[in-house]
Formats: structure tokens, C-alpha cells, sequence
């Protein structure tokens, strides 16, 4: 029977991938950086080559910058609205947790028209966010909140005829911050089905990504026109290149972890894709032009790297770490020869080096191919169905576990700091936290994250019956491994599988799994407020609404008089 799933399973494995203990450790997944096939990346392209077009609809914002503002979004397909609220809130209102419930902006992205009496239901519950009703032609419902240093500063500079510190600039990288981006159906909106079959949306994330990206852009636009009500004449507009410098700032905590454990179909198929991707690079043989390529690309990773302010002491070990590497490795590479040689010959030799800097090097070498890369793009949505097959018996799914599961059946369940954490939902905002166990309240409500314990125990019970038995048998005499059977059996012969993570673990720490979603959206600028929470930007080096291209915008770094010329290059 298992040979059967191997030959299900063989048209994915053509390719020499990398082994699933290197690419699924969440040390790993917690280095991981924007590359070429995230997902803001992949929208951007699509932008780009079907001619997308965005334009302000409405604008009705008081002096002060309160009020509606509406862009239109017009497809080959379809014509769709991102609906904003600008509203007036104190600054002790101001936060960025989930059980916030007042935010500077509200805002959704809609299909189709928005004529009165839908902005009207809008208006009366956008704002509200989780607590509204909206229908289900809102794709995306979300909130973000200024940074306040930065927007005023801009304002005040802007207004002056003055361009801003760049130093104020640098150390935030956004005007407005995203608290939560809600999309596939949650709180009732359109469900991603009703997207599946668009070209438009139809990847993971896209409608969510687009939203973002024109708020982005609504950020800018919010600023010059407050700049103008305070300078008048005086007032000019930020640079251009300090316009696309700026991104869109996203804080995310807890809530986000489950889901690489909840859909772990979708996360096989977002790594398989990635490292299909670099197997097929890597059997290429190292060009001139394209070593000069990485060259340039590996430089400003380092400058990026440089840039990034955290006040994370870990985070920022980390960073130097990978900066002094890569800075070794560009001596390296310029020194050395390289005819006839392959990428995997510099893959290789990159593996004694921090997991920060193979991450970036993968994510650069990802952009040097780029017509091999964008074409896997496609295959990023996933059947997340989990199965077994008819006949399977106890020795199929024992051998399976043996060899596919041994970094869960090797864990002591009995020592406490295996099994310290326990995961629950709060009842105020239905969002994942974590108690621990013994001492905080909750336990016996609390969500079966917990793999590599179910997993155990399965193996542990399957050793005490025949091998033989079937394991259909099994399952109707032990019912409660149903779920855990069928997703091991289904995720052991998949190329990537489960995250090899103890989530109960008192040094698991669940901000790797928060960085390896973001990194697939496509964030950079990865800040740690702790070991639960981070901030990142989206779209910082991103193209303008009115100059959108499908060009790489690898590693953003503020363009200062030294690379006002490379990157003028990047975006003619």
C-alpha cells in the first residue's frame, strides 16, 4: 500500500528537493525572507501584465483628513472598490492587540459597484470590523493605525516645502500600520470559493494583498492632501523615491501560528513549489551575468540588513550574523572562478552559514531565473483534503511513522518542558493563546495543535496490535485517532509535510511560524516585540499605482544620495 501512495505521489518528486527535516525545521521557517514567489510579488506581475488599473473614485475627507475615500480597481474582468474610513480617535484608543475596537482607518475591498445604499452599510459597519455585518460582496475586511511619528512628521515637513529626516524614515518604513487583514469568509465575508475560479484573485492571499497595497497607496495620497490643507502653496509632495520607499506596516501576533498547523496541505504546497523552484535552479550552470546579478542583489540585502532597526536583541544578533556572512561571501564569490560550475556547488557550500543568510541567498537566486520561477506560481492553492486508502493496514501507517514522524516519536512527553504550553481560544475575539499548563485556566478547552503528541500516541497505540489489523479495524475500535491517522498519512507522502515542531514545547517559539506565513505574503523588515508578536512592512520598494511593473524589488533600502541612481536603474 505505501508503494501505491509513493506512485501517487511520484510526479511530485522528479526533482532532487531538499530533505524534509532541513526545510520543515522551524528554525528554518523562522529565517525565511520575501523571495519571488510570495505572494505580493506574484500579485504585483499579475498587475503588471494585464494592465490593472486604480484611481480615486471618491474623496470626501474633512480638513483635518477625516471622512470616505474610494479607489477603483478595474480589471480585464472585473471592476472591484477599496472602501475607507478615516476616523477621528484618541491616542489612548490607539491599539494594535485584537481587542482593540477603535482604529485611525477601516476599510474593505468590495466587488463590483458601490452605489449609496451599499456605502451607506458600509459606513455603518467597516468601522465596527469584527462586530459588524457585512455582505458577501466585501472580499476583504480590515483596520490599520498610523504611526504617528512618522505621519506627522511628513505632514509637517510636506507642508513646509520640506523633505522628511530620512532617519525617521529609515526607522519606521510606513505610514500606516495593518492590525488585521480579514479575508476567505471570515465574519461572513465572501468565502475564497467564490474567488477560486476568477482570474483575479484566484491565488492564496491575493484579494487580501491587493487591499493592502492600495491602502498603501491611500497613505500617500492622505498625507500630501493633509500637506496641502496645512501649507497651501508651500506644500510639495513627497519624492518618488521615498514614495515607493514606504510600505505598509503590519503588526501580527499569536492568531496567525495555527494556521500552518490547521492547513498544513496548503503549507506543503507553498514549500514544495518554493523548493521546486530552487531545484530547478540550482542544476543551472553560474553565468557571468547572472554571478554579476547576485552580486548586486547580495549587496543590498547587506545594506538592507543594515537598515533594519529591532529592538530585539535576538533578532539583531541574527541580523549582523548574516550580514558578516554575506559580506564573506560576495570576497568569495568575486574571487572565484566559475566556468562550468552550478548554483548547487554555491547552495552547497552555503550550508555551514546561518539559516538568515542561506535564506537570502535562496531568495536571490530565486530572482535570477525569473521566467523558471513565475511560472510555478499557479501552483500555490492546495486540495486540503486528508485521506486514507482503502486496505491501508497498522504496518503501512507504522512504517510510515518510522520514517517520516521519527522528530515526534523521539520527544519525552513526560518531561514538563515537552508538554509546557497548552493553546486555547479567548472568548472575547475567538483568537489562539497560549497558557501554561498546570497554572493558567482553560486547559480543558484547549485546540488540538498539538502534532507531534497526537502523533506519538498513535504510534504508541498502533505497536500494540497486529500489524496486520487493518487499520480501518483499528480506527472504528480507537476512534479518536481518526484525524491524526488520516493527516499523517496523508501529509507522510507529501515532499514537505508537517512543521517539525513540539508547539506544546516550553522553547518552541511560535514567532518562527508568524515569519514563515509572512514571508510567504511577501513582508520584509522582520521586527520582534517578543517571542509572540512581531511587525514587518509589506510593499516597501514597491512600484507606484501609476508606474506598476513586473521588475524585481528585492531587499528595499532608503534610497539616499548614494543609490538614487540604482534605483531610478530598478524602476525605468
Amino acid at each position: 500500500m505505501v508503494s501505491t501512495m509513493n506512485a501517487h505521489y511520484s510526479s511530485r518528486n522528479l526533482l532532487a528537493l531538499r530533505a524534509p527535516n532541513v526545510v520543515m525545521d522551524p528554525y528554518k521557517l523562522g529565517a525565511m525572507h520575501q523571495h519571488r514567489l510570495s505572494f505580493v510579488r506574484s500579485l504585483i506581475r499579475r498587475m503588471a501584465n494585464q494592465q490593472w488599473h486604480i484611481k480615486v473614485a471618491l474623496w470626501e475627507l474633512s480638513s483635518q483628513g477625516f471622512g470616505t475615500v474610494i479607489y477603483r480597481l478595474i480589471t480585464p474582468s472585473q471592476y472591484y472598490h477599496l472602501v475607507i474610513f478615516s476616523n477621528a480617535i484618541n491616542d489612548e484608543d490607539r491599539n494594535d492587540r485584537v481587542i482593540a475596537e477603535k482604529w485611525d482607518i477601516t476599510f474593505a475591498l468590495i466587488q463590483g459597484a458601490v452605489d449609496d445604499n451599499c456605502l451607506h452599510q458600509l459606513r455603518n459597519n467597516v468601522p465596527l470590523q469584527e462586530a459588524g455585518r457585512n455582505k458577501n460582496n466585501v472580499l476583504v475586511l480590515a483596520r490599520a493605525n498610523k504611526s504617528v511619528r512618522v505621519f506627522n512628521h511628513l505632514v509637517d515637513r510636506l507642508a513646509n516645502g520640506q523633505q522628511p529626516d530620512h532617519d525617521m524614515l529609515v526607522n519606521v518604513g510606513y505610514i500606516l500600520r495593518t492590525t488585521a487583514v480579514y479575508g476567505n469568509g471570515k465574519f461572513g465575508i465572501a468565502d475564497f470559493e467564490l474567488l477560486a475560479d476568477t482570474p483575479d484573485f484566484n491565488l492564496s492571499f491575493s484579494a487580501q494583498m491587493c487591499a493592502v497595497y492600495i491602502l498603501r497607496q491611500f497613505s500617500l495620497d492622505w498625507v500630501h492632501f493633509l500637506a496641502k490643507q496645512q501649507g497651501g502653496k508651500t506644500a510639495v509632495q513627497l519624492s518618488r523615491p521615498l514614495q515607493r520607499y514606504l510600505g505598509i506596516g503590519n503588526a501580527t501576533g499569536l492568531g496567525m501560528a495555527p494556521y500552518l498547523i490547521c492547513h498544513p496541505r496548503i503549507i506543503d504546497q507553498w514549500m514544495f513549489v518554493r523548493e521546486t523552484a530552487i531545484a530547478i535552479i540550482s542544476t543551472y550552470t553560474i553565468t557571468l551575468a547572472a554571478k554579476r546579478q547576485l552580486t548586486t542583489l547580495l549587496r543590498r540585502a547587506v545594506i538592507h540588513l543594515q537598515q533594519i532597526v529591532t529592538i530585539d536583541n535576538h533578532q539583531q544578533r541574527l541580523n549582523h550574523t548574516a550580514i558578516s556572512e554575506l559580506q564573506h561571501v560576495l570576497s568569495q564569490f568575486s574571487a572565484v572562478a566559475i566556468p562550468h560550475q552550478y548554483w548547487q556547488t554555491l547552495l552547497n557550500h552555503c550550508q555551514s552559514l546561518s539559516e538568515e543568510a542561506q535564506e537570502i541567498i535562496i531568495a536571490c537566486l530565486l530572482e535570477l531565473y525569473p521566467k523558471q520561477t513565475d511560472n510555478l506560481e499557479h501552483q500555490m492553492n492546495a486540495d486540503e483534503t486528508l485521506t486514507l486508502i482503502s486496505g491501508t493496514t497498522v504496518s503501512d501507517l507504522t512504517a510510515l511513522l518510522e520514517q517520516r514522524y521519527q522528530w515526534a516519536l523521539k520527544i519525552d512527553f513526560e518531561q514538563p518542558d515537552d508538554n509546557f504550553w497548552f493553546w486555547y481560544r479567548s472568548a472575547d475575539k475567538e483568537e489562539p493563546r497560549i497558557g501554561i499548563r498546570g497554572d493558567d485556566l482553560g486547559e480543558e478547552k484547549q485546540l488540538p495543535l498539538d502534532i507531534a503528541r497526537q502523533t506519538q500516541a498513535l504510534y504508541i497505540a498502533l505497536k500494540q496490535v497486529s500489524p496486520q489489523k487493518k487499520l480501518t479495524t483499528f480506527l472504528l475500535q480507537q476512534p479518536h485517532f481518526r484525524t491524526i491517522a488520516r493527516r499523517t498519512w496523508t501529509l507522510g507522502h507529501c515532499p514537505m509535510g508537517d512543521i517539525q515542531i513540539n508547539i506544546l514545547s516550553r522553547h518552541a517559539l511560535p514567532i518562527h511560524l508568524l515569519r514563515c506565513k509572512l514571508a510567504m505574503l511577501g513582508a520584509t523588515k522582520f521586527d520582534p516585540r517578543s517571542d509572540r508578536w512581531l511587525r514587518v512592512t509589506f510593499y516597501q520598494g514597491a512600484p507606484l499605482i501609476d508606474e506598476i511593473h513586473a521588475n524585481e524589488w528585492l531587499f528595499p533600502i532608503l534610497p539616499t544620495a548614494k543609490s538614487h541612481s540604482e534605483i531610478k536603474e530598478r524602476h525605468s
